[in-house]
């Protein structure tokens, strides 16, 4: 076989893992899921309603189809979509595309109303922050004399809400996807008069604490950005100058993850000071939070990062960019991580781990996101998708989504909850995967599991043609003690069934689709 790994590798894998952060936290790849590369940073509430990156809409607003009624809890105006005293008639009429609901045309959009849980009868209005504000439409709603008044909490309409409903739900939190994670574009342009972030109270009317409270009582936990520069990537106040203050203030909100990007640093003794104040600054809080670092991404245009120094200050860090929702994303991150494993692969483990992406430049920005699975979105075939999954787990990735989890496909709902490919990404032994051979456009991979098992990776790059078959010998995979003296095999992807009991002699033959991989788990008999 061409282009074995070096024997060296292999003998460096043996040796004991890197001091990590002790923190106490990310023992196993963090999972989650994070709005970046499906929502980007949209901010734009009117237009975008459903994608907009905020929490709140406002509160509940009554509406029984006439004079508006309160709901009871939120201390809000009643909303009337008429007919009613002194309101002209603006009766609801049918959303399109929504079964059973109808809306207000005031302001020329869709005020769509829905029943409120527990109160029978009454229809609320979820307008407020979308093009057709709750309260200050004059003659069709009604109006509430002084200052606003107070709202009850939002309740899944908007995004992350939503998306922790979901993952509470249908299973994502019990197959250890636990971080909701807000990413850039969250926080209002300036801080406070106390210096302190603050949430943009336009799109988290209630801030980030209330929405943190929203996650716990779902069982997840709930993640958050900022920069280690005076702005971050998109533009918004960095924690330069802040660092112990921005980790109290997170520490406070109930964080539990904070993704720290590398945007205007100034300088890489900035850049490397930043980091590790920022780190020293969260374990001084005395609450447990994921640190997750883009140090090492910021550093390799001018020098080889210190992945000693950094595993120290990080429990997970950036070593490429941030990923697209293509093959070719894809397929760059896999021939990175290859042919950079001499330096990286030795240092994960179990508080600590590579974050293999990519990064996207949007109007001349660049921005750098944890590691996203993009399974579910547009740009991946099935055998694509298979590959990400097989591959982000075998190389002990940080396992983030960024999709729509309200709209995910049956079949990608399978591949991201597979419990088998999961326990390999979860490994407690925590050694990252590595590429032991590259024959024509087959890479064989394997990752050292707990009790002396491995899981193997079969990658077919080709992008023309059908299904080929790789054939390789077990004596090959752990430097001959895999399979010795015997072994047995079970094939995870693309789908699961045993192949049996094999000897250490043997040779197996995998058909692989093009772009596709199959992923093995070889052990005990």
């Amino acid at each position: 076989m061409a282009a074995a790994v070096p024997g060296l590798l292999r003998a460096l894998l043996l040796a004991a893992a890197a001091a990590a952060l002790d923190n106490g936290v990310a023992r196993t790849p963090p999972m989650g899921w994070l709005h970046w590369e499906r929502f980007l940073c949209a901010t734009d509430c009117s237009a975008q309603p459903r994608r907009c990156v905020r929490y709140g809409h406002g509160g509940w607003w009554g509406d029984n189809g006439g004079n508006g009624v309160p709901v009871p809890g939120s201390r809000g105006c009643p909303v009337s979509q008429g007919p009613g005293p002194g309101v002209p008639e603006v009766p609801g009429v049918p959303v399109p595309g929504v079964p059973g609901v109808l809306g207000s045309q005031s302001r020329r959009c869709w005020c769509p109303r829905v029943p409120v849980p527990g109160v029978p009868g009454v229809l609320v209005s979820r307008s407020r922050g979308a093009r057709c504000p709750s309260v200050f439409v004059p003659g069709v709603l009604s109006r509430c004399p002084g200052p606003e008044p107070r709202r009850a909490p939002a309740r899944s309409e908007q995004l992350f809400t939503e998306m922790a409903d979901v993952m509470a739900a249908e299973g994502w939190r019990d197959a250890g996807y636990q971080y909701l994670c807000i990413d850039d574009c969250w926080a209002a342009p300036t801080r406070d008069e106390h210096g302190r972030l603050r949430a943009d109270p336009r799109r988290f009317p209630g801030g980030i604490r209330r929405l943190a409270d929203y996650v716990h009582a779902r069982g997840l936990k709930l993640g958050i950005y900022s920069d280690v520069g005076n702005q971050t990537c998109a533009g918004f106040p960095g924690s330069y100058g802040h660092y112990e203050l921005d980790a109290q203030t997170f520490a406070s909100w109930g964080v539990d993850l904070l993704k720290f990007d590398g945007c205007n640093s100034g300088s890489l003794e900035l850049l490397a000071e930043g980091y590790r104040r920022m780190s020293l600054a969260l374990n001084k809080t005395g609450r447990p939070i994921v640190y997750s670092c883009e140090w090492p991404f910021y550093l390799r245009p001018m020098q080889q990062p210190n992945y000693t120094e950094i595993k120290q200050y990080c429990n997970h860090w950036r070593n490429f960019f941030d990923v697209y929702d293509s093959w070719n994303s894809i397929k760059s991150i896999l021939e990175w991580t290859a042919l950079h494993q001499d330096s990286i692969v030795k240092i994960a483990g179990p508080g600590g781990w590579n974050d293999p992406d990519m990064a996207s430049s949007i109007t001349g920005r660049l921005f750098n996101f944890p590691s996203q699975l993009v399974i579910g979105n547009f740009g991946l075939s099935r055998d694509q998708a298979v590959t990400q999954m097989a591959m982000w787990a075998m190389m002990a990735a940080p396992l983030f989504m960024s999709n729509d989890l309200r709209r995910i496909s049956p079949e990608a709902k399978w591949l991201l909850q597979n419990k088998e490919v999961i326990a390999i990404n979860q490994d407690a032994l925590g050694r990252q995967g590595y590429r032991i051979t590259k024959e024509k456009n087959f890479e064989l991979w394997e990752r050292p599991l707990s009790g002396g098992a491995y899981a193997v990776a079969v990658l077919y790059q080709q992008e023309i043609g059908g299904p080929q078959n790789f054939s390789f010998s077990l004596a090959f995979l752990g430097s001959g003690l895999a399979c010795n003296p015997a072994c047995r095999v079970r094939q995870l992807l693309p789908s699961s069934r045993d192949w049996g009991v094999h000897g250490w002699v043997s040779s197996l033959s995998v058909e692989v689709n093009p772009t596709g991989t199959v992923l093995l788990r070889v052990g005990a008999p």
